[in-house]
């Protein structure tokens, strides 16, 4: 068991003490709230008896607080949690549940905007229509325990993509990069379209003309659906293609992050040939007859080197046979 201070520390939170004392202050309320309104169904009336009565949490609200912020931050298994904490792996598992409602109704505060935050889709569409921000918009997926044996809808969690029992959860971004918007978790096995349209994204496409979104190619769906406005990479070209959709398919390549131009080397070797075979404008260049470690395939040729005069040396075994 480690100690609480810490825990609390800000290698661990991602926020400062003080950030932290402020974000215990607001939340207090609303977990209290939300505490009693359970309660309240649960009993079916008022309270019958004083506050206070009943056992006591093995985690107190800052433990827990701490607890889910450093799972956030660190995706920290709930079990190393609790012996961290010193209490058992279910404790975390129910504390974590109970503080991630309470982050996710604060919202995700928007950079560079202080007060600002956006809790719903349609703020950000709303947002970025005012602020002429292009959004970027995609799906993640978590592996989480496999449901118990006889669940319902067990099979739901598994994804098709990772062969795995995931979650699954839609991110948008600002074209910086900077997170805008998290939705709630889903069955892994969901489609990454089907997540968005349940989030109402055709809505706020109906309602937000200006507003312009890069997605990859798994929301081919949405680009159809809402052409021009829903951005997606241009299709693989084949050999029967126009010209225009090759010439599209290389601007989109040579223009991504990290790409390299069409001039450079290819990372492809020439059968028999230690030299990289590369290209030009896509058309293929040969290896140079004598290599040198400065060539280029732009550059001027080099002159051969003249054979030396010199007789060949004769080799050791000769010399001791004669």
């Amino acid at each position: 068991m480690v100690g609480g201070a810490v825990l609390a520390h800000q290698a661990f939170t991602g926020i400062s003490r003080h950030h932290l004392a402020s974000l215990v202050k607001e939340l207090a309320g609303p977990l209290q709230a939300a505490v009693e309104g359970r309660r309240h169904g649960t009993r079916g009336g008022a309270r019958k008896r004083a506050a206070g009565a009943g056992a006591r949490h093995q985690l107190v609200f800052v433990d827990r607080l701490v607890a889910t912020l450093i799972h956030l931050r660190h995706d920290l298994p709930h079990s190393v949690l609790g012996l961290l904490f010193g209490v058992d792996r279910s404790t975390v598992t129910r504390a974590i549940g109970e503080i991630r409602a309470l982050l996710a109704d604060r919202g995700c505060a928007v950079p560079d905007r202080a007060g600002l935050r956006l809790r719903t889709l349609t703020d950000v569409f709303a947002y970025a229509q005012a602020e002429n921000v292009e959004l970027r918009l995609d799906a993640t997926e978590i592996q989480v325990r496999r449901p118990q044996a006889g669940r319902g809808g067990r099979r739901a969690f598994v994804s098709g993509k990772k062969k795995q029992n995931t979650m699954k959860a839609t991110v948008i971004a600002d074209d910086q990069g900077r997170t805008l918007w998290t939705d709630g978790l889903r069955p892994g096995r969901m489609h990454d379209a089907t997540a968005a349209r349940n989030d109402g994204i055709d809505a706020c496409f109906q309602h937000f003309s200006d507003v312009k979104v890069l997605l990859d190619d798994g929301y081919l769906g949405l680009r159809r659906d809402h052409p021009g406005r829903a951005v997606t990479p241009p299709r693989k070209a084949n050999k029967i293609s126009l010209p225009e959709v090759h010439e599209a398919r290389r601007q989109a390549t040579n223009t991504r992050p990290g790409a390299s131009p069409s001039n450079t080397l290819s990372p492809t070797t020439n059968a028999g040939s230690n030299w990289p075979a590369g290209r030009i404008d896509g058309m293929p260049c040969p290896p140079p007859t004598r290599p040198s470690p400065d060539w280029f395939p732009t550059a001027p040729p080099q002159p051969e080197a003249q054979p030396s005069s010199r007789p060949p040396r004769p080799h050791a075994l000769s010399r001791t046979s004669s």
